[in-house]
């Protein structure tokens, strides 16, 4: 199993090609964005991102961007995801390795959100396409038992690990929830590589000593999900480091300076995970195959 690194478009004022161009010169193996509007720029991304080899994640968020519109309905945000997916099927030159989802919300009942996520899956695989839900705040899965459960209704459910969210729902650190974090390595296809911790869903700096313990327990359930896709025969992994601005990063007070810069913090990220997996691997697997 090899590890693909991607590179994040959340919170870059840059044209998603020059984005590319620029990620596949720091050592980036792709690329994770929301697809273009406009079918010049969806081609122009599609024929660099060819030139260079690099694959595509297609981000999507129903009823409003990373926070979804509250009054809106279960059937706008399945519609919402339904155009996106047909836009995509679409749209063949981009060809996504996968569809990321923050879909639904935290307020609806469970029979609701095991409803829209049934519609997902379903539309997803009429498309043949390959889909992942994000675990997110106020999103369906924003929480480890609402996923649990929705898991255990849905075993087809497929998701995309970001549990730095999960930290601040439940202000506390993930390995404190080792059932639920065993539950759902199995589903996991993608991982979104945030730290976070008890109060917030983004540390300041993960190198930072104050907060390697923090660093050390989303690594440990990484790990995890790296072990179940091994036992599962995947061949590859995937990882965006995905560091942001919008009240994540933290800022100076007064001033409202950044405390750091989010491009060399990703960039950490991917180069520390990178070579976590290669110890990962050598530890814990049998593969003969070059590590990447």
């Amino acid at each position: 199993m090899k590890m693909l690194t991607f590179c994040t478009a959340w919170g870059i004022r840059e044209p998603l090609p020059s984005l590319a161009r620029r990620a596949h010169a720091a050592g980036y193996d792709g690329l994770e964005s929301p697809m273009p509007d406009d079918a010049s720029e969806r081609a122009e991304l599609a024929a660099v991102l060819a030139e260079l080899g690099m694959p595509w994640i297609m981000e999507v968020c129903t009823a409003g961007s990373y926070v979804p519109r509250r009054a809106a309905s279960p059937q706008a945000h399945a519609d919402d995801l339904q155009v996106a997916l047909e836009r995509c099927a679409a749209t063949p030159e981009l060809n996504p390795i996968r569809v990321n989802c923050l879909g639904g919300l935290d307020a609806w009942p469970e029979p609701v959100t095991e409803r829209f996520l049934r519609e997902g899956i379903a539309q997803a695989a009429a498309l043949g396409l390959s889909l992942s839900f994000e675990t997110h705040r106020s999103r369906s899965l924003f929480n480890p038992w609402v996923t649990a459960r929705m898991l255990a209704a849905l075993p087809e459910l497929r998701l995309t690990a970001d549990i730095s969210h999960w930290c601040v729902v439940a202000e506390r650190l993930m390995d404190t929830e080792p059932e639920v974090i065993a539950q759902m390595a199995a589903h996991v296809d993608h991982i979104h590589a945030r730290v976070g911790y008890d109060q917030g869903p983004q540390v300041p700096h993960p190198a930072a000593p104050e907060y390697q313990h923090c660093l050390a327990s989303h690594q440990h359930c990484w790990a995890q999900f790296w072990q179940a896709q091994h036992a599962a025969g995947m061949t590859e992994t995937t990882l965006t480091p995905e560091f942001g601005p919008d009240g994540y990063l933290h800022l100076a007070p007064f001033s409202r300076e950044p405390v750091g810069d989010l491009w060399d913090i990703n960039k950490w990220m991917a180069e520390t995970e990178r070579g976590h997996f290669q110890r990962w691997q050598l530890e814990h697997t049998h593969d003969t195959e070059k590590l990447e």
